[in-house]
């Protein structure tokens, strides 16, 4: 992979880093909690605890996808960047382009939905 291609890739890794941190500290000095005393009824309570663990398990997918950024950013440090993880072959820069963080290529990434991984 050429030096401007992967100076672009990190530049787009650590921008969409960047707007993942920000999403999570927006929402840690949100009013995000839950008072009994706030909600008439059990069904007031159950709806606003399924919000919260909703955004439970965005904030975990955010967590994720930060620390393939990261492991990204390492790749392009140690000249791996862009390697399929399992075939060791080049992934696609259309497929990096879309998804800066695959570790796959695009025919090893379909094998394995193929078998349900």
């Amino acid at each position: 992979m050429k030096k401007s291609e992967q100076k672009k890739f990190i530049k787009v890794l650590n921008e969409n880093r960047r707007k993942l941190i920000d999403n999570a500290r927006r929402a840690l000095t949100g009013d995000v909690h839950l008072d009994p005393n706030d909600f008439p009824d059990e069904i007031d309570t159950a709806s606003s605890e399924a919000g919260l663990a909703f955004i439970g398990r965005l904030r975990e997918r955010e967590r994720a996808l930060i620390q393939k950024i990261d492991m990204a950013l390492r790749k392009i440090d140690d000249g791996s960047y862009g390697i399929c993880a399992s075939c060791e072959e080049d992934i696609g820069l259309e497929r990096l382009t879309a998804r800066p963080v695959a570790d796959l290529c695009i025919d090893c990434k379909s094998q394995q939905e193929r078998l349900g991984h």
